[in-house]
């Protein structure tokens, strides 16, 4: 299940016209030629979350924002965008619910070369589509 919730975010990210108009990539990991700014899965990792009836997994999932520049103010806007296009994400998918999707925690770093890292960890919890 974490692998088909990171797969259906990242393709929900990735169909947001906006976002697609100001980042140069949207990846699984860390893309490998892409510069800045770009959106990546830096991690995920989860935990049984079943019931007595159905398979579920709590699924905690880092998205990684790098961007480059002295323009803090850009990438708040950024951040608020992706926020929003997350909380969006659609509950309903072909093998799975997601019952809830919560922020945990952002983390921002500046790095060498005017380097900016924004990491964004989301909590969601699934369970499985039962089908009869």
């Amino acid at each position: 299940m974490e692998t088909l919730l990171r797969t259906a975010l990242l393709d929900w990210l990735r169909n947001a016209p906006d976002l697609a108009d100001k980042l140069n990539a949207m990846e699984e990991e860390s893309p490998v030629r892409a510069s800045a700014p770009w959106l990546g899965i830096a991690t995920s990792a989860s935990a049984d979350w079943s019931t007595k009836e159905r398979a579920g997994r709590e699924v905690r999932i880092a998205v990684e924002l790098q961007t480059r520049g002295d323009d803090s103010a850009a990438d708040a806007e950024l951040v608020s965008m992706i926020e929003q296009r997350i909380r969006a994400l659609p509950r309903r998918h072909p093998k799975f619910h997601i019952i809830t999707t919560q922020f945990l925690r952002a983390r921002a770093q500046r790095r060498a070369r005017n380097q900016r890292s924004i990491l964004m960890e989301y909590r969601f919890r699934a369970l499985e589509t039962v089908t009869e």
